[in-house]
């Protein structure tokens, strides 16, 4: 069920709960530099450098590059519908279906399961669509 107990609506609820998620998803590719230099040598580590020896946590660094991406085309979606009031039951239940898949996306990512990852960015991109379309379809042309 989609609550719409979020003062400016489900779709920005979602924005900001995935920004929040996505601003925590460095923590493991660190934690992993953390298990494989020590905690100084993860501090001293320079921009471009592999994240330690661990595969899971290089692919945690990529997921994390991945969420950021996939949060800049989601977040003006989101923002858009909320300043057009276009949002609908279908737009909240897409904001929430985004939100999930790209958690799921990121689990899968670093897990190492390139199909279900692929299929799970695949969904997040239908979520993205279904905002893009129902700001479009409201109307208003330039």
């Amino acid at each position: 069920m989609v609550s719409n107990a979020f003062p400016v609506g489900p779709e920005l609820y979602w924005l900001t709960v995935l920004t929040i998620a996505t601003a925590l998803f460095w923590v493991p590719y660190i934690l992993g530099m953390i298990m494989c230099r020590g905690l100084v040598g993860a501090l001293v580590t320079r921009e471009g450098d592999d994240p330690g020896t661990f595969a899971w946590a290089r692919r945690g660094q990529l997921a994390h590059r991945n969420a950021i991406e996939n949060l800049a085309v989601f977040a003006p979606l989101a923002i858009g519908v909320a300043i057009t009031g276009t949002g609908t039951e279908t737009t909240a239940l897409a904001a929430m279906a985004f939100f999930w898949l790209r958690l799921a996306h990121y689990i899968a990512y670093i897990a190492g399961v390139a199909v279900v990852r692929t299929l799970l960015f695949v969904g997040g991109v239908v979520c993205q669509l279904s905002l893009g379309f129902a700001i479009l379809s409201a109307g208003a042309t330039p």
